[in-house]
């Protein structure tokens, strides 16, 4: 996207498909002034670039940059998780996490990287991966989804489970035009061995509420469902782009390992 308060504006209104008559009307400002903020020929102030942010849906990232380009402070503060300013946070996630033992569930940051984990998630992952994860993988949640030298092995449901989670990365970057490593991300994940070209492009058809995953490594056999949940009113970057994927027991066989994998 172009610098500048104006082309920024104009460039996350495209990426929305407004025209700047639904944007003013969302917004509660003019259309004359929204257009002259596009043009240059006026600065918002921060109480109306933060209401056309809004009407937008442009994430908290990305809505400090549109404040730094109009000259304005920041408005949002991005801490590290594991800093003071989010102890509150980590509480919370820590105590969703531990109440959803003895089933999995993992936190992840925007770029899918795993950044928390219960005990039966580690369990789960130690027992579906064939070792440590190869140095490219990282801790991305996304490229051992894909890697062959990963967790792809013991997916069974592997085209179906990856095909959405490439659906999901396309819709987030669409989101978030701005943010170049989500894109890279994407990249990379459409760059591994075997991932179709017919992947490369986003299916526009609608995600359904939940993923199943069928796991199968050895002698463990699992059938789960999954659910992803974001924080609710975030006011801090960080906070805002982290999001808790739980795993649920799909069949009676799979809640019984499950159950049997919890602490006495």
């Amino acid at each position: 996207m172009a610098s500048g308060v104006g082309p920024l504006v104009r460039a996350w209104r495209g990426a929305r498909g407004l025209s700047q008559e639904h944007l003013a009307a969302r917004a509660g400002v003019s259309t004359r002034h929204l257009s002259f903020i596009e043009t240059g020929r006026a600065r918002p102030g921060r109480e109306v670039l933060l209401a056309l942010a809004g009407a937008l849906d442009v994430p908290l990232r990305d809505q400090n940059q549109l404040l730094l380009a109009a000259g304005l402070a920041p408005g949002f503060t991005s801490a590290a998780l594991d800093g003071d300013e989010l102890a509150m946070v980590r509480r919370a996630l820590d105590h969703a996490l531990g109440h959803h033992e003895p089933y999995p569930a993992v936190v992840c940051d925007r770029l899918w990287n795993l950044v928390r984990v219960n005990r039966a998630a580690a369990r789960m992952l130690a027992a579906v991966a064939p070792g440590p994860p190869p140095p490219e993988v990282g801790a991305s949640l996304v490229l051992a989804l894909l890697h062959p030298g990963a967790w792809k092995p013991a997916i069974v449901n592997w085209d179906e489970v990856a095909g959405e989670l490439i659906e999901r990365l396309h819709r987030e970057c669409a989101a978030a035009p701005t943010d170049r490593a989500l894109a890279e991300l994407r990249a990379r994940a459409l760059a591994m061995p075997d991932v179709p070209a017919r992947w490369r492009s986003p299916r526009l058809a609608p995600i359904a509420p939940f993923a199943t995953v069928h796991l199968r490594r050895g002698p463990l056999e699992l059938r789960l469902f999954t659910m992803v949940t974001t924080l609710g009113t975030p006011l801090d970057v960080t906070a805002e782009e982290l999001r808790i994927e739980s795993y649920f027991p799909a069949d009676p066989a799979s809640e019984q390992v499950l159950r049997g994998w919890a602490p006495a």
